[in-house]
């Protein structure tokens, strides 16, 4: 919606989405926890190795333990919202990712801080599936598409968190294990993530219930109440019965609202939200945000040079979100993924090519003459094309694209793939880069190219089209092929 068009608004409605925005923000804080649960691991990855007396080829395992339990979440938590509600699994989120911050902060040994590092992951996987399907089904169509991308937004202030964070405290102490008071400072880095987990689990239970579940549970007044605060007075109803009616439809025509069908024992619809979850991490972009400390120092960055350069792409990351939140509603989905995955496919394989030209120096790589800059920019327009497509509208199609009644179940298995391909990707990188940091990119650069030719031909537009029509229409179509 342009900016015209919102000021011609009426009031009434001006508050009404300010209200749902609103909304919109606090769910979104899930998101936030995810990217700094993801990245905290940055700075702190060496310091661990030393204290636990890890093997550099081990380390993948260490980053990537908290993305099992983040798989297991996401796949756990659409079915615990559709059975306890959104607001109740959100409040389990938080509690799990507070108790993982202070005891991953004072683990003992490499496998008490795995077991924590699990359980966090728990919580961060569950957060990952309930924020977008709250946001989605509370926000207004004009609207849910800019509104959804608040889940990436959060995502990336997360990971700038995270990195910033990480940086502050290795300052502090001299270098991310120096100490400060009786820990040393990458303890601290874990441990400061019980600020914002006590922040969204506060926030969360002041949050109502989604109208979408409470409809679909029988609990017709209260979805009344919900609505009412989040839509004209005189639509109220309306959009209870399309609500009621589009679940009836689907009840009749799914089997019990099932996510299972014919191909390959899934529905159609939920094979594209996997396919399109497993693209998102298979371009290798955690990649960036979880060994760029390391990396940098590889190619000959002093450890405070890469702290900062990995600071300053996290900027980057946000900034060009935002970009993505002004154009979704406007430009439309499908041609923002296409034109981020043309941008990943360049800049990748630049980064392929200036690897390409690495020395080996005291068993390390490093870049001659300008192809270090060169890789620094190209990795820089990579989380540019990222960072304004494919990371927060893979988190609006999967919140919009399935039908209401399978809907948190359905983001629960594309998230799923999600959490599992970051994790093959994790602990796949070092081995990678072991044999070569060109192939690894090189590796990126062709799953962008692939993901380029799976939105040409499998993802329709969602632009302006309410949740209930494209349910209705999803069912009607694998019904009619069933």
């Amino acid at each position: 919606m342009s900016s015209a068009a919102t000021s011609d608004l009426p009031a009434s409605e001006k508050r009404l989405n300010r209200r749902v925005t609103a909304l919109a923000v606090v769910a979104a804080i899930g998101g936030f926890l995810f990217g700094f649960d993801s990245s905290v691991i940055n700075g702190a990855v060496n310091s661990i190795g030393k204290e636990f007396g890890i093997p550099d080829a081990a380390s993948g395992i260490v980053v990537a333990s908290a993305l099992i339990g983040c798989a297991v979440g996401a796949y756990l938590g659409g079915r615990f919202a559709d059975r306890w509600g959104r607001i109740r699994v959100m409040f389990i989120a938080a509690i799990l990712f507070f108790l993982s911050s202070i005891l991953a902060g004072i683990a003992f040994s490499t496998w008490d801080f795995i077991i924590w590092r699990l359980v966090g992951g728990l919580g961060i996987g569950i957060a990952s599936v309930i924020a977008p399907a709250y946001i989605s089904e509370v926000s207004p169509k004009n609207i849910r598409g800019r509104l959804g991308s608040f889940q990436q937004l959060a995502i990336t202030l997360g990971i700038f968190a995270a990195l910033g964070s990480d940086q502050l405290f290795a300052v502090i102490g001299g270098s991310a294990d120096g100490m400060i008071g009786p820990l040393p400072a990458w303890r601290w880095m874990f441990i400061v993530g019980v600020i914002p987990s006590v922040v969204y689990g506060i926030l969360a239970l002041r949050l109502p219930e989604s109208p979408r579940y409470l409809a679909g549970e029988g609990r017709r007044d209260e979805a009344r109440d919900v609505l009412k605060q989040i839509v004209p007075t005189e639509t109220v109803e309306t959009n209870l019965h399309d609500i009621e009616d589009a679940i009836k439809k689907e009840e009749a025509l799914t089997k019990k609202s099932s996510i299972r069908g014919p191909r390959f024992g899934l529905q159609p619809i939920v094979w594209v939200g996997i396919i399109l979850a497993i693209f998102q991490q298979f371009v290798g972009i955690n990649v960036i945000f979880y060994y760029s400390t390391t990396l940098w120092q590889a190619v000959g960055f002093k450890e405070s040079q890469s702290f900062l350069i990995s600071t300053i792409t996290s900027v980057v990351n946000v900034a060009v979100t935002f970009v993505a939140i002004a154009l979704v509603d406007k430009v439309g989905r499908r041609p923002m993924l296409l034109a981020g995955s043309i941008g990943m496919t360049v800049s990748l394989a630049f980064m392929a090519i200036s690897f390409s030209q690495s020395n080996i120096v005291d068993g390390a790589p490093e870049l001659p003459g300008a192809w270090g800059p060169i890789a620094l920019v190209a990795a820089n327009l990579f989380v540019i094309s990222f960072g304004a497509t494919w990371g927060p509208l893979m988190w609006v199609l999967l919140g919009e694209m399935f039908p209401p009644s399978i809907r948190a179940a359905a983001l629960g298995v594309g998230s799923s793939a999600n959490w599992i391909a970051n994790f093959v990707v994790t602990v796949a990188f070092p081995a990678l880069a072991a044999v070569s940091l060109s192939l690894s990119y090189g590796i990126f650069a062709f799953f962008a190219l692939l993901s380029l030719v799976f939105v040409f031909f499998k993802i329709k537009e969602t632009k302006g089209r309410s949740l209930e029509e494209m349910g209705s229409e999803i069912v009607g179509a694998s019904t009619a092929k069933a």
